[in-house]
């Protein structure tokens, strides 16, 4: 079993940042890649990012591409998601996920555990 706890959501104006941090625990952090998706009212939760076990590969939804970045620290546990440039369309919960590693090309459409969520609000 692997617990995902993120934090660092919040209300910010629109063109801001925000850092968000996901710590995981119960299992070897590295043998999982991980994942960021997030879920707007009325919508389906959508893929926003992935990085592979390493940290050597990234991958990300055409919607954030070159505002938002992930990147993850296996001494610490830690997968982040620095979110910049800020869009009331950014507005949602945004979860963690976990994926086994080998998996990592498929984090889109498989997850092995999810985290409760973190609240990021645009405002306008």
């Amino acid at each position: 079993q692997v617990q995902l706890v993120e934090s660092g959501g919040g209300l910010v104006q629109a063109g801001g940042s925000l850092r968000l941090s996901c710590a995981a625990s119960g299992r070897t952090f590295s043998e999982y890649a991980m994942g960021w998706f997030r879920q707007a009212p009325g919508k389906e939760r959508e893929f926003v990012a992935g990085i592979s076990w390493s940290g050597g590969s990234t991958r990300y939804a055409d919607s954030v591409k070159g505002r938002f970045t992930i990147s993850r620290d296996n001494g610490k546990n830690t997968v982040y998601l620095q979110v910049n440039s800020l869009k009331s369309e950014d507005t949602a919960v945004y979860f963690c996920a976990a994926v086994a590693r080998a998996y990592y090309s498929r984090i889109t459409e498989k997850i092995d555990y999810w985290g409760q969520g973190t609240q990021v609000t645009v405002s306008s």
